[in-house]
């Protein structure tokens, strides 16, 4: 059997073809050659590469889903990295830090590794708690390699990743994992709840000390991560369980998204008639108009 995956990766102009599909065994293939997307503005060198709608099915759950990633307005590389693979019911969104390339290196390790430990689970008699315990397995497993290619590359050293996926578990369930500050929003009968918890001094230390939230917005430390993939062996990975209704979405994005794009905005698109495609372009579009700092990334599911 073959599975059918599409990985988002780093280029130098949007693309809107999918990988080749690669067997189990082997190593998860490189994208496709990248050609021009007229439907996002681009400016300087760009990058963003679109995964098709794909239906995920395992038992009772439907989703569709879609990814796509822009380098932004500002940065000539592009660090983030997604992953939707509807046929092992994974979907994750990584932003990678470093220097030179190196976070391009580590955004990509980290969720082909998590993909690898994913795809060889045995799932026919997995419950939510073994799937979740998989996945947490699969962030540390993750955060090994990338401290290990650290180690053996001078080139990379310093670099890491934040990290969230989503990955189907049977029947209505779903679960989330994260790493950093990338996020997972679910939005249902018109409203947008966030999932995750930022693992940030902004959120674990700013806020328990009580500097208010406007004073927050300019701290020194707002960018300051407290737990990334690849920069310390303890590694603290959060996880949730959702339980979604037909016609749910679900928001997976890199802060160059979240922390950028308003909410009433991403409000606005998620209620749209858009199909996912058209949404995750819209996102980003938002993100670039309000200034596109950084990269940003948007992975797209909807219960069906």
């Amino acid at each position: 059997m073959k599975i059918r995956i599409r990985w988002g990766a780093h280029g130098t102009e949007p693309s809107r073809e999918s990988a080749p599909e690669p067997s189990p065994a082997s190593e998860p293939a490189a994208p496709a050659s990248v050609k021009k997307d007229d439907s996002i503005p681009t400016s300087a060198t760009p990058a963003a590469v679109d995964a098709p709608l794909e239906p995920g099915i395992i038992e009772k759950l439907m989703i569709e889903a879609y990814g796509a990633s822009n380098v932004g307005c500002v940065r000539t590389n592009n660090e983030d990295y997604f992953l939707v693979a509807p046929t092992v019911g994974l979907y994750v969104v990584a932003d990678g830090m470093g220097g030179a390339q190196a976070g391009e290196h580590a955004s990509k390790l980290a969720v082909e590794t998590v993909y690898d430990q994913v795809e060889k689970l045995d799932l026919s008699h997995s419950n939510e708690e073994t799937i979740s315990d998989s996945l947490v397995d699969a962030f540390e497993e993750a955060n090994r390699r990338v401290m290990d290619a650290a180690s053996n590359d001078p080139s990379l050293e310093g670099m890491g990743t934040t990290m969230v996926s989503v990955m189907e578990c049977g029947g209505d369930s779903l679960i989330v994992a994260s790493v950093g500050d990338s996020r997972v929003f679910v939005f249902q009968d018109g409203k947008l709840n966030l999932v995750t918890e930022d693992q940030t001094w902004v959120n674990e230390v700013g806020r328990r000390l009580g500097i208010d939230e406007e004073s927050l917005k300019t701290h020194p430390m707002r960018h300051v991560l407290t737990m990334a993939i690849g920069v310390s062996e303890q590694l603290r990975v959060h996880t949730y369980r959702l339980h979604p209704a037909p016609g749910t979405q679900i928001l997976l994005c890199s802060d160059g998204l979240h922390g950028v794009a308003p909410e009433n905005e991403i409000v606005e698109i998620l209620a749209s008639d858009d199909d996912l495609q058209a949404k995750c372009d819209r996102l980003i579009a938002s993100a670039r108009a309000h200034g596109g700092p950084d990269n940003v990334t948007a992975v797209l599911l909807r219960v069906v």
